[in-house]
Order: structure tokens, then sequence, then C-alpha cells
């Protein structure tokens, strides 16, 4: 294994409780460095969830860094010393409505190797019945869908989160589901 690159420094510079910027010098030869800037926030779930009665539910809602509504996966933030199957059943109750009755991983990866220091992971879950008295989060709508609809709003458009494409890929890889 080279010896280079070589990370010479780095810093953290808090943005807000959610973000960090990581500056790093890096040294690729001999007296040749350059700085890097790396956005760091939590690590990720994306959950691709399926209803006994095969449908898929996905969530509409305003995203600030788009500055558009988007409809998306469950997903959320990692939380400190939660256990990831058990953030995914915890955001899948609260964007849902919808229990868990199974978990299965379906991977790790990086969002963007080029400008993100966070991991997504991606799961799989069956889930059980929707609870009786679920109300939507204020500003957050939740729609059942097939996987016929789903590719059609993947291919119109409609469906655009590329970390969301990739934990579908990934299920579909494992053979949870057929996206066709």
């Amino acid at each position: 294994m080279s010896e280079w690159p070589k990370i010479k420094s780095r810093a953290t510079i808090a943005v807000s409780p959610w973000v960090d910027i990581i500056a790093r010098e890096v040294e690729f030869s001999p007296g040749t460095t350059e700085i890097y800037h790396a956005v760091k926030t939590q690590d990720y779930l994306a959950i691709v969830a399926q209803t006994p009665s095969g449908h898929f539910p996905i969530v509409y809602q305003y995203r600030p860094a788009l500055e558009a509504f988007t409809w998306e996966l469950p997903a959320g933030l990692t939380e400190s010393g939660e256990d990831l199957g058990e953030g995914c059943r915890r955001e899948l109750l609260e964007e849902t409505g919808y229990t868990t009755r199974s978990i299965y991983p379906l991977g790790t990866a990086a969002p963007c190797s080029g400008r993100l220091s966070n991991r997504i992971h991606s799961f799989f879950l069956e889930t059980g019945e929707r609870v009786s008295d679920f109300a939507p989060e204020p500003g957050i709508s939740v729609r059942l869908v097939t996987a016929s609809e789903l590719v059609g709003m993947i291919k119109s458009g409609e469906f655009v989160s590329q970390l969301h494409l990739g934990a579908l890929l990934l299920a579909q890889l494992r053979s949870f589901i057929v996206l066709a």
C-alpha cells in the first residue's frame, strides 16, 4: 500500500447542531498539499417498507435544501446510541404510522464520496398494520403506492432522492422487492 496521500491536518468547524465542516490538508506527494472540505452530518437511515398488501409507504414533505416538496421513502437521521434497526422502526412509525414486523439490513454506503463524510444505512422492513389513531406530522403526507406506481414516479422525475433510489436498488438486488 502506498504511503500517499497523507492527512497532514484536520480541523472541524461547527456550523449548527446538525452540520460540521471538516477541513483537511492532504499531502499527495512530498511538499504537495491541498485543502479539501467535507460536510459532516449524522448518519442517515433509508427505509424501503412494504405493507402486507404489497404497497410501499412513501412520504411527501417540504425540503428547504431544494426549496420544494418531494416524495421520499421513510427516512431519518440516526440517534446517538440507538440501534439502527430500532431507529428504522421509530422512523417508520413516526412518519407513516406503520408498525414493523421484520427488519432486514440492505447495506451501508457513502452518499457522496466527494463532499459528505456520513454514511447511509439502508433497510427493508415488512410492516405490520397501521396504528388506528395515526396522524402525520404537520406538513407531511403519506401515500401507499404499488411497485409499478413507484417506478412511474421515478421515471417521471416525481421521486428524485438519489439516496432512496439506491436503497430501492439494494432491496431489488437482494430480492426483497421487484420493480418492473
